[in-house]
């Protein structure tokens, strides 16, 4: 049962006082990339706050990364999630730094502090997202998938055991979507990283078929594979 990443069962996922998914069991195993889908407002974003501790697992049973989610204290949150890779819609990058200072402000909010070894991580992590020659720009000077690469370079800096990706393509015009995409699929698949992506994109979802998850009417239907 090692295998398993997240494991959730009879949950009960609640934005404040309304119960937004109910009943939701569902495991995501090392290395799988499933497809999180859903029309707004569904609870697709509130069960992966849950999953990464920024919405508290009220009732039922639910553990990530080996911690405990109905028994998740404040101080835990920030262990989990280094456990954790996120990326979202809006890159969220400091403006005012440099690629470099952008990961390496993770790094040490982290407790990383030999010098040699963060600046390694950091380059591993920009060669495998395929900015290798990025260090110095600033993210003004990137493209918007230059800018989501590097969120992803981020997301990787801490060897995290699953990515929640939240509509990382919904700013991204449909080939740098694709990019992205044939990104974190191979990422899962060489680095045994799960990779959950939540996504409204069907077009996405027809071009590289995976598990799909599916937020319907407050619950959580299991489709397999769509095309695949």
């Amino acid at each position: 049962m090692s295998n398993l990443i997240v494991r959730l069962n009879g949950a009960n996922v609640f934005q404040q006082q309304n119960l937004v998914l109910r009943g939701v069991t569902m495991t995501i195993s090392k290395g799988e990339f499933a497809y999180l889908i859903g029309k707004t407002g569904s609870g697709k974003s509130s069960l992966l706050k849950v999953l990464y501790g920024a919405l508290p697992l009220r009732e039922g049973k639910g553990e990530v990364a080996g911690y405990d989610l109905p028994t998740l204290n404040r101080k835990q949150i920030p262990f989990l999630r280094r456990k954790l890779g996120v990326v979202f819609q809006d890159f969220n990058l400091l403006t005012d730094r440099n690629v470099d200072q952008n990961l390496r402000f993770v790094l040490r909010a982290t407790g990383w502090k030999n010098e040699p070894t963060i600046r390694e991580r950091i380059q591993t992590v920009l060669a495998q997202t395929g900015l290798p020659d990025k260090l110095n720009s600033m993210p003004h000077e990137l493209s918007g998938g230059e800018q989501q690469r590097v969120v992803i370079a981020r997301a990787l800096l801490n060897q995290p055991e699953l990515i929640i990706a939240d509509e990382p393509t919904g700013n991204l015009d449909p080939d740098t979507s694709d990019e992205i995409l044939q990104l974190l699929r191979r990422l899962a698949q060489s680095h045994n990283t799960a990779v959950l992506l939540a996504t409204h994109d069907y077009r996405i979802i027809e071009n590289f078929p995976a598990r799909i998850i599916r937020c319907v009417q407050g619950r959580i239907v299991e489709e397999g594979e769509l095309g695949g």
